[in-house]
């Protein structure tokens, strides 16, 4: 009896531990469950973002106009002439060429004047800096048809109209006030440690932040010029009301030429959204690097 029961209690240790203990799961790890939901939704969502460029590159290969109401037929006819004939008989290159000057001017000019703006605003306690911020974001709040009327008009009396210089003033009053709302939050995240720093090496203001602020402050920079250059490449009523030449328009406005009253060249339309796609493509990939950090930053303080 007693032997029975000292072998049964000698067992069960045994058997005990020949079973694999559970691990434990870290803080932050997901389920098996919750992982393949996670990679599901974000899979589902990749196709929901993808499908209309896709679906437009695959439009854009139709060689009739009327395609698109039988996409189905595409297949079996596809063809580059719609990007040979927008590239060879169009003035898509002249249309690109105002597209650069417009958006590259309003990117470089709005980053800075947002920049410097920014910058004062976070740093300096001057009379009424609280409210400028406030005047800035009330600007933002007119339509473009109430705008469109005086804006002629003080172009108009400037004689920039049908000049780039006067467009890239028109983008730069609309992509400043957020902009310099955007990099005052990120600026305020910088400690004011390092100006101080700077003053006491010798530095002035300016110098202190080109020095200093500007090299810390890359992700918000590369934020705002990602907006202001996606501000002004895509813009068409500013750009089709003060440009009268059609060598002058912009890939957004010149879009619209192969549309009018009674007719509508779909296919060479899609082709050319394709190709307009490919410079904010590039640039996009010029400044992600910084993108993700500097839309996070700013909203940490401030």
């Amino acid at each position: 009896m007693s032997t029975t029961t000292t072998e049964t209690s000698a067992a069960v240790p045994e058997q005990r531990s020949a079973k694999t203990p559970r691990r434990a799961r870290r803080r932050g790890e997901n389920s098996l469950a919750g992982s393949l939901a996670s990679h599901g939704i974000l899979s589902v969502a990749s196709v929901i973002a993808l499908f209309p460029i896709g679906w437009l590159v695959y439009l854009s290969l139709g060689p009739d106009k009327d395609d698109y109401l039988h996409p189905a037929g595409i297949w079996n006819k596809m063809t580059f002439d719609n990007y040979t004939f927008v590239l060879e008989h169009t003035k898509f290159f002249d249309w690109l060429k105002s597209s650069l000057i417009v958006t590259l001017g309003t990117t470089a000019i709005g980053v800075l004047i947002a920049a410097t703006t920014g910058y004062a605003v976070s740093r300096m306690r001057f009379p009424g800096y609280k409210k400028f911020m406030w005047v800035l974001l009330v600007t933002q709040m007119f339509p473009v048809a109430v705008l469109m009327v005086p804006m002629y008009q003080i172009l108009s009396d400037l004689k920039l109209i049908d000049n780039y210089f006067g467009l890239v003033l028109v983008y730069c009053t609309t992509v400043i006030p957020y902009s310099a709302w955007l990099l005052k939050g990120y600026f305020d995240t910088i400690p004011f440690e390092i100006d101080e720093a700077g003053r006491v090496d010798g530095l002035t203001p300016f110098g202190t932040f080109f020095r200093l602020i500007l090299p810390l402050a890359k992700p918000g920079l590369a934020v705002a010029a990602f907006y202001n250059f996606l501000t002004a490449f895509s813009e068409v009523a500013f750009a089709s009301t003060f440009m009268l030449s059609d060598d002058k328009y912009t890939l957004a406005v010149g879009l619209q030429s192969f549309v009018s009253e009674h007719d509508a060249q779909r296919n060479l339309m899609a082709a050319t959204a394709v190709l307009i796609a490919i410079p904010a493509a590039v640039f996009f990939y010029l400044v992600q690097k910084n993108l993700v950090t500097g839309l996070t930053a700013g909203g940490t303080k401030g």
